[in-house]
């Protein structure tokens, strides 16, 4: 029942693709505005803070299971194809990919971020 729902690969990949970017898109300028960096290579985004202390968050495809996790915050949030939302979503919060990332970003920083 589950494996009928599930994304095909390719079109994870494509989903995957295009969130990603949008993602990186949102959080370059908000890095510019609130001073951190963001960074991709090989399928994978991080996000690297120097204040108010250091960190790194990584956001990548898990393929194999068609989700996108997020690590950050000592924390690490699994987000799933939503076909109604259109977006990839956090289960348990209901909140998808650019509202999670929002919400950890302004933690880190304990200033409100919107991506």
């Amino acid at each position: 029942m589950y494996a009928k729902c599930m994304l095909d690969e390719k079109d994870f990949q494509r989903k995957a693709d295009a969130a990603f970017e949008e993602l990186k898109r949102r959080m370059l300028t908000a890095g510019d505005e609130h001073g951190f960096d963001v960074e991709g290579e090989s399928g994978k985004l991080e996000v690297i803070f120097e204040e108010p202390e250091e960190a790194k968050f990584v956001i990548s495809p898990n393929t194999p299971v068609r989700e996108i996790w997020v690590s950050a915050l000592s924390t690490s949030f699994k987000l799933g194809w939503n076909e109604p939302r259109n977006a990839f979503v956090h289960e348990k919060t209901g909140e998808d990919l650019r509202a999670v990332m929002s919400r950890v970003i302004s933690q880190q920083l304990g200033a409100q971020v919107t991506l």
